[in-house]
């Protein structure tokens, strides 16, 4: 993977210290992550009461600890990271790394088993994945999941850019049967928000 990646991947909380450079699949099954994730709010920057909240939930947050960021500005942003930096997961629309392999076409496998069948079925929408990869039977890491739609996201193995691969996303509802090219694995961690820009973004709501 390009470096900017794993610079990226870090700034989101990753941790990257056994990634080896030996293989894509190797690098994202061995990084991982203790917090959840979060995209950027594509429509606006939260600026009025009318605009799309950042994380789901939060202006009631806000509204709630309204007493600790009048006295102790630095305290209430602390605890506001600390509650959506985590693994829990009540639904705020955040995403979980998963990184594992998911291997419907190799034979001996459990995903062989369970989906290969459906893998051979012609409803299957692989032939998007298919023009960007150089094999019609590809291995996959599953690489974030989500409670919105969609909930997968898949990297295709074999790639024809291993160092930015393509994000795919499906949803369990249409699994394969429908798949949506994300853009670029560096264009798509870019839509997620670090702590600092999550904290920049309530600054710029609270401190106006």
């Amino acid at each position: 993977m390009k470096q900017e990646i794993i610079n990226r991947i870090k700034q989101l909380g990753g941790n990257i210290a056994n990634v080896k450079g030996m293989s894509l699949q190797d690098d994202l099954c061995a990084i991982t992550f203790n917090t959840a994730l979060y995209q950027k709010p594509e429509d606006t920057p939260w600026l009025s009461a009318e605009d799309t909240e950042p994380i789901m939930g939060l202006g009631n947050w806000v509204d709630e600890n309204m007493e600790l960021f009048n006295s102790d500005k630095e305290a209430f942003y602390k605890k506001m990271v600390d509650t959506y930096y985590t693994l829990n997961e009540e639904p705020r629309g955040q995403f979980f790394w998963v990184a594992k392999p998911f291997t419907p076409f190799q034979k001996g496998t459990k995903d062989f088993e369970d989906w290969n069948d459906w893998f051979s079925d012609d409803d299957t929408d692989l032939d998007e994945i298919i023009q960007h990869s150089n094999c019609t039977t590809p291995d996959f890491v599953g690489l974030l999941c989500t409670e919105s739609y969609p909930n997968y996201h898949y990297i295709c193995l074999s790639d024809l850019n291993p160092d930015n691969p393509i994000v795919w996303s499906t949803d369990h509802e249409v699994f394969f049967t429908e798949v949506t090219n994300e853009g670029t694995l560096e264009d798509f961690l870019n839509k997620f928000m670090t702590k600092d820009e999550f904290v920049d973004i309530v600054k710029r709501k609270m401190e106006q």
